[in-house]
């Protein structure tokens, strides 16, 4: 019978590689392979930052049904874009009018502050 008193050096390392090796089977269960805890820690950020993402798009859809339908039923808010967009001068209660202006004069004064 081997007595229990003192280990060899073969018996301590056998006993340290066992213990890395065990070291190394619990690493690779919690890290190791597609799914390891770091992996799942960036896929639990990125599913925040779509959620975030998608969130904010819903406002901004739901803000361009409200202005769509307000362009579609709102005859002020179509007067101002007739204004600010197209030109159009509002002269009294019903009369609309339309502003043009000459292409050369427009020339002329994109040029004006030019030298020859």
């Amino acid at each position: 019978m081997a007595s229990r008193g003192k280990a060899t050096p073969g018996q301590i390392a056998v006993r340290a590689i066992v213990a890395l090796l065990a070291l190394g089977v619990i690493v690779f269960a919690v890290q190791g392979g597609e799914w390891g805890t770091t992996d799942l820690i960036k896929q639990t950020s990125r599913l925040a930052r779509v959620k975030r993402q998608v969130d904010s798009l819903n406002h901004e859809v739901d803000s361009l049904k409200k202005y769509k339908q307000l362009l579609q039923t709102d005859p002020v808010t179509q007067e101002k874009i007739a204004r600010e967009e197209f030109g159009m001068v509002k002269k009294g209660n019903k009369e609309i009018l339309y502003r043009y202006t000459d292409s050369d004069s427009a020339a002329r004064k994109s040029g004006a502050g030019k030298k020859p």
